[in-house]
């Protein structure tokens, strides 16, 4: 990757969480709580590249809708950086929840930290 496409990045990252700053979404009822729907199987986040090389870190906050039969029905980044968030997003819809009679919504928090 050349010096200036690498600029173009950090320019452009550098605006994303700038703008996700002063962009907050609502909070809605809900979003203060971790799901408490026990998770059969988890996917972790694959660490993006350009993260990494940037060394982007920190936790992103997902508010997530678990549907009655256990998959995500949907997610919504309320806290992170931009370039972990697509990334965190991804790995949680690929998670699968205990079976309930109703849908159930909270917040899933990723940590993201170089291998060291």
């Amino acid at each position: 990757m050349s010096a200036s496409t690498m600029r173009r990045l950090l320019v452009a990252s550098l605006l994303l969480a700038a703008a996700s700053q002063i962009l907050h979404p609502a909070r809605t009822l809900g979003e203060d709580m971790e799901i408490t729907r026990k998770v059969k199987s988890k996917v972790a986040p694959t660490y993006p590249e350009i993260a990494r090389r940037m060394n982007i870190t920190g936790t992103v906050r997902l508010a997530v809708v678990v549907a009655p039969n256990g998959t995500v029905k949907s997610t919504k980044a309320i806290g992170g950086h931009p370039l972990l968030v697509s990334a965190a997003e991804d790995a949680l819809k690929r998670w699968k929840f205990e079976t309930a009679p109703n849908e159930d919504s909270g917040i899933v928090e990723f940590k993201f930290k170089p291998d060291n």
